[in-house]
């Protein structure tokens, strides 16, 4: 059953001109008017979801109006076309093509370089969680990514990416991304720099390398807008990256991207659509090397335990765990290079606490805080997570021990992450707040609450 047209608006426009049962011929006149931009490949496809509630980007609905104007004997404005930009930042659909993927880096982008200080509109949506997994997962390959457009992009320019990504992953992990200043600037990049070099001219290779590095940069924003509480513009930034780790023809990073968004769920408290993200990332990844494996697996352990299920729990930690092993001999791309012992400690003892196995648990501990000093944030959070395990445990004095070490580690870090984590210690310890030793550590928790 097709979806009913929201853009009543342009699909007026494309009856006047004769193309409202010929999008196929409005999207080859399209692409013929867009030739200077590059070798666009909209279908009849494409118009289907402009009349459904795409936006195309700024320079393709110029070009709808021109091609419009040429068969209507008239002007028409951009504005007619009834793409207005919404307050909120649209539906988060999966693209269907890599000049659909194109439009829509163009299009958040430069939403999010301009409204930055503005709060999301909109949740995390389950539902384009798992399409977007079913489209990463079982779509077609793309045959081909080259182009040709108005700025030459070369192997040197894209390896210039990479470099600001890890530039723009420490930053996060050493300071967390609650203040908008460092996404402002990512965003700004993105705007500027990325956008342009997608619409540029490349080879195939080059197109692919591009596409893999433009991923890197919409998964490390997503991380970001996250750990800021930003989920709906953290799911569009998932989904993006995962349709340019489609383009580039990498799987493994998709796996991690799809992985990323079941660690979303599971913060949020979706554990069966977590599962099921992460039950697709594992699959898609095949035959992955030992240090990618192990953070899928130990993705999968989280999910499943916050879901009840011990028996598959037990089971993804025993699997993370012999994969790590095997990390020396078999370490994997360098964006996993960051999951270390203490990061599958975490995981273990975040799983096993929530399925009430809180002895289990901390034996994990002293593990999880053996942290090298990049990992501020992560440091934070397991800090915070051993203190409530032992507050859930009923261990009241170990947890109020652990409490008084969280201002330390969270000093100068701005994470909403962290925020939740030190909240939940508080509810943890507020049954026995009559106390003078957890009243004065929830008075402690508090300003640290409102500074994370």
């Amino acid at each position: 059953m097709a979806r009913p047209v929201m853009n009543a608006a342009f699909e007026e426009l494309l009856r006047a001109a004769g193309y409202d049962k010929a999008h196929a011929a409005f999207a080859r006149q399209l692409n013929h008017t867009g030739r200077n931009e590059g070798a666009w490949r909209y279908d009849a496809a494409s118009v289907y979801w402009w009349l459904r509630g795409r936006r195309p980007g700024e320079h393709v609905q110029a070009a709808m109006a021109e091609t419009l104007a040429r068969k209507l004997g008239r002007s028409v404005a951009v504005t007619e076309l009834g793409f207005c930009a919404a307050d909120s930042i649209g539906t988060c659909v999966y693209p269907t093509s890599v000049d659909g993927a194109i439009d829509t880096a163009e299009q958040i982008w430069t939403k999010l370089a301009k409204h930055l200080n503005q709060h999301a509109s909109g949740a995390f949506d389950s539902g384009k969680a798992l399409e977007a997994a079913l489209g990463w997962r079982y779509d077609l390959p793309d045959k081909a990514v080259s182009r040709n457009g108005r700025q030459q992009v070369s192997a040197t320019d894209v390896q210039s990416l990479y470099t600001l990504a890890d530039h723009f992953t420490d930053l996060d992990r050493r300071h967390g991304s609650g203040s908008p200043h460092t996404r402002a600037v990512m965003a700004d990049f993105l705007v500027r720099q990325v956008a342009p070099m997608l619409r540029g001219t490349y080879t195939d290779s080059v197109g692919r390398d591009l596409m893999r590095a433009a991923a890197t940069l919409a998964g490390q924003l997503a991380f970001m807008s996250y750990d800021a509480g930003e989920h709906a513009m953290a799911q569009h930034h998932v989904t993006l990256g995962l349709r340019l780790a489609k383009a580039a023809d990498n799987r493994l990073y998709g796996a991690h991207l799809l992985a990323n968004l079941a660690t979303q769920a599971v913060f949020l408290g979706r554990a069966r659509e977590a599962t099921r993200l992460v039950e697709a990332a594992i699959d898609g990844a095949g035959r992955a090397p030992a240090a990618v494996l192990a953070r899928l697996h130990a993705t999968a352990a989280t999910a499943y335990g916050q879901s009840g299920e011990r028996r598959a729990c037990q089971r993804a930690l025993a699997k993370a765990e012999r994969a790590l092993d095997r990390t020396g001999i078999d370490p994997g791309p360098r964006w996993v290079g960051y999951f270390s012992p203490a990061h599958l400690a975490g995981a273990a003892l975040r799983c096993l606490g929530d399925l009430n196995l809180y002895r289990q648990a901390l034996r994990h501990a002293p593990d999880a805080l053996t942290l090298g000093s990049k990992n501020t944030r992560t440091l934070a959070l397991h800090t915070a997570l051993v203190a409530v395990t032992h507050a859930r445990a009923g261990d009241t004095d170990a947890a109020c021990n652990w409490a008084s070490k969280i201002g330390q580690h969270a000093a100068g870090i701005q994470s909403a992450r962290v925020q939740q984590r030190v909240r939940e210690l508080a509810t943890a310890l507020s049954p026995q707040q009559a106390s003078p030793q957890v009243n004065e550590v929830l008075h402690a928790l508090a300003v640290v609450s409102g500074a994370s």
